[in-house]
């Protein structure tokens, strides 16, 4: 059985400390989720999240596992923990997201959607009751429902037609979830996504609707699209106003340092995005001390570590000039030291939030911590 506990209330905003006991191991919140895709965080081996990392949990996607590898082979290796050798507990997305990206090639409608693969132009069709089956045979501890993820800008008409498509997979999923049972001896759950756009009464509609079916975690999806930094916080504190006190909130694809501890203020838990890996494959970095491109000519006789206080040995040992040599030069190391110091970062950077939750002193600390780690260095 897997069971969200509240264990702390910040006194002077909405942050809160809590613990998600699963299967595969106790998860410590706030957290950040690291996103592997296609069952690997780009460039970082499991051995590093584990050791390295402490990631607690993992995300995948189910729309490209159910493509790639496929099921077949996903059954045979007995789930995806034994598939890619990772034994704590694991998210996977619906893949409501990757098909909202494939805007000209799928057709939404009430029955479910179709939509043709990325990779070799097959018709393919994802139905409330198929993703669930899906995500039973991947074995992920968190099943996420099929939803509808609105664009931004979005017309009234329009949130209001997809609000109603999410609501009914939602019913249709929970159903599908309740006559079908784990396949591999482990406690698995589904989590409602809200939506509603950038429409109050619709986010609030979503969200008491959602609050109907009892689950651990309910998730906030369709931020984080394009619309301002502004709108995202006042939708995130306008959700989480109406969503659950006792049960864990996720933030869908949410977001920079900044935007993750904005939203650990206004009552979020969980958090995942590809930002980390994907701007430290560009060559941007998050360290303790601030922002570091390290391309620029600035690092190129600079020998101090990358960055002392995470803890990270990679980045105790390795200088900025040595890492900007790396990039300079194509090596793939580059890319990938840069990413295991990205997602030590967000990591210390969670784990340093729970830790000031605890103690009372979490809206202090935020304020001077956000004024250190977003500098340009």
């Amino acid at each position: 059985m897997i069971q969200f506990n509240l264990n702390h209330k910040d006194p002077h905003s909405k942050a809160r400390a809590g613990t998600l006991i699963t299967d595969h191991g106790i998860i410590e919140t706030p957290i950040f989720m690291p996103v592997g895709t296609l069952g690997t965080v780009k460039g970082v081996h499991q051995k590093e999240l584990n050791d390295q990392v402490r990631a607690q949990i993992i995300l995948a996607n189910t729309y490209h596992l159910f493509l790639r590898p496929d099921m077949d082979i996903m059954s045979k290796a007995g789930g995806i923990h034994k598939f890619i050798n990772w034994d704590k507990p694991l998210l996977t997305d619906s893949g409501g997201y990757q098909i909202f990206s494939l805007s000209a090639r799928r057709k939404i409608t009430n029955e479910g959607v179709t939509f043709f693969s990325h990779i070799d132009g097959s018709k393919q069709f994802f139905t409330p009751e198929s993703v669930v089956d899906i995500q039973r045979i991947i074995g992920s501890d968190i099943m996420m429902a099929l939803d509808e993820c609105t664009p931004y800008p979005c017309t009234r008409q329009y949130a209001v037609k997809s609000l109603k498509i999410t609501k009914n997979w939602l019913e249709r999923g929970i159903i599908q979830m309740e006559q079908t049972k784990p396949l591999y001896q482990h406690s698995q759950i589904f989590v409602p996504i809200a939506q509603g756009s950038l429409f109050e009464d619709l986010r609030q509609e979503s969200i008491l609707f959602n609050n109907q079916y009892q689950s651990p975690i309910y998730a906030i999806g369709g931020l984080s699209v394009g619309e301002p930094e502004e709108d995202l916080y006042k939708y995130v504190d306008i959700c989480t106003n109406f969503m659950l006190p006792g049960s864990g909130r996720y933030l869908m694809g949410v977001g920079s340092p900044k935007n993750i501890l904005e939203c650990i203020a206004l009552g979020i838990d969980f958090f995942d995005c590809v930002l980390p890996t994907r701007n430290g494959r560009h060559g941007i970095i998050y360290t303790s001390q601030g922002i570091i491109n390290i391309r620029n000519k600035k690092w190129k006789d600079d020998f101090s570590p990358l960055d002392e206080e995470l803890g990270l040995v990679t980045s105790q040992v390795h200088s900025k000039a040595y890492l900007r040599h790396l990039f300079m030069s194509g090596e793939m190391l580059g890319s990938q030291l840069a990413s295991l110091q990205n997602l030590t970062f967000y990591l210390w950077l969670v784990n340093s939030a729970r830790e000031e939750i605890l103690k009372n002193n979490f809206t202090i600390w935020k304020d001077e911590i956000l004024s250190k780690i977003t500098r340009r260095l």
